[in-house]
């Protein structure tokens, strides 16, 4: 499911109109962006999680190469599913 599937299948659920919930979904992923991006953490109990990790510095190879490289540290964004989400998907 792509995004635009996403907001047609919520504005059917929702009864609402596409083009209010396009603002809707948009205004969810960018609050969670601008959340994750101060290294914060969003919860939807039941859902999950939304969180920042932080990848240590590593030692790599380069695969055309097989020269050794050094991997930067960094931040990435991770979603831990909640036990409700992983109930329904078994």
């Amino acid at each position: 499911m792509n995004k635009t599937e996403l907001v047609k299948s919520i504005a059917e659920k929702a009864t609402l109109k596409v083009s209010e919930t396009e603002k809707l979904v948009n205004a969810f992923i960018d609050t969670v962006s601008d959340e994750l991006s101060k290294s914060g953490k969003v919860t939807l109990v039941g859902f999950g999680t939304f969180t920042v990790a932080h990848r240590k510095e590593k030692t790599g190879v380069n695969p055309k190469t097989g020269e050794k490289i050094t991997i930067k540290a960094k931040k990435v964004p991770i979603f831990k599913a909640g036990k409700a989400l992983k109930d329904l998907v078994k």
